[in-house]
């Protein structure tokens, strides 16, 4: 593999296979950098179903398995490796990673973000044996078990939704008095007869033996604290970027998000992000999609600049 190129990508979710798309078919050579799956977080989606042009909606790995296909068709050249490390302050950008070090004229970081824990006693003791962050992946070992989600956004309530194929019961615990989810996914979870709110509720510790068994649960507003007899516990609670290898050389915000114009570029000529990593990422697939094209278009239009 020549290690130099003009589009280097790191992350391949729906931002960075988008860019890969664009960037391929402008015939930049172009690298696009994965250490775990294509398709990011939305792989594990169970059921899009509002992703344009899929009426009866599409599973999140259908999504990025054909937008990887449709990249790789174009020329797109990939690397599964994590990146450890950059130089992005000189004309030509250096990509350190575990299999190697790679360069290019323009970056694209589109690395997204990965499930926040929730910090509470128990739950790095309990995880994969009754502590889940993938519904879709671990949903049918908890067949006829009682199970708790915890979060109130639409990745929570959507994973409720799933996992009430196989449990007998979903508690939602969200430490408000009203989901954060769409209106629509809202209406079918609280309408759902296997679904049981708890509100205004935070989790402070995740008991059990051998797998867990409990959750310590606090109302925020009374104070008082009681147990909630469960088997299985699938994390909500938001996302953290991945920005660590980043260091100074790019500004984020003090969440950690990349900051960009409306072209995608960072503070850095020649370096853009796109996708959950950027700030005020609406974090739905098809707003990623469009963040790479755009990121991709921009650097093209740098680099015959």
């Amino acid at each position: 593999m020549n290690k130099e190129y003009d589009v280097i990508i790191i992350g391949g979710g729906p931002a960075g296979l988008s860019a890969g798309i664009y960037a391929s078919r402008a015939r930049l050579r172009t690298l696009l950098i994965e250490k775990a799956m294509f398709g990011g977080l939305i792989a594990n989606a169970e059921m899009v179903e509002n992703y344009p042009g899929f009426p009866e909606g599409v599973s999140g790995f259908d999504i990025g398995e054909r937008m990887h296909q449709q990249a790789l068709k174009f020329g797109l050249e990939t690397l599964s490796a994590e990146v450890t490390g950059v130089d992005l302050l000189h004309e030509i950008k250096v990509i350190r990673t575990t299999g190697g070090d790679l360069s290019a004229r323009a970056v694209i970081i589109a690395g997204g973000a990965e499930r926040k824990r929730l910090g509470v006693p128990g739950e790095d003791v309990f995880v994969n044996r009754g502590v889940s962050y993938c519904a879709t992946c671990d949903g049918a070992l908890f067949r006829d078990r009682i199970v708790a989600v915890i979060g109130g956004g639409d990745s929570a309530v959507e994973e409720a939704l799933f996992l009430t194929r196989f449990a007998s019961k979903v508690y939602i615990i969200h430490r408000r008095n009203q989901l954060r989810a769409s209106k629509t996914a809202q209406e079918r979870a609280l309408s759902h007869k296997n679904i049981k709110p708890v509100w205004d509720s935070v989790v402070e510790e995740i008991r059990g033996d051998a797998k867990v068994s409990e959750l310590r649960v606090r109302n925020v507003k009374t104070g008082e604290t009681k147990g909630i007899a469960v088997d299985g516990v699938f994390v909500y609670v938001g996302q953290i970027p991945n920005t660590g290898y980043l260091k100074e050389q790019i500004h984020i915000d003090k969440e950690g998000y990349v900051i960009t114009d409306d072209r995608m570029e960072t503070n850095i000529k020649g370096v853009y992000a796109a996708g959950d990593i950027r700030k005020n990422s609406a974090r739905q697939v098809i707003t990623a999609a469009g963040d790479g094209a755009t990121a991709a278009i921009s650097a093209e239009k740098f680099l015959n600049s």
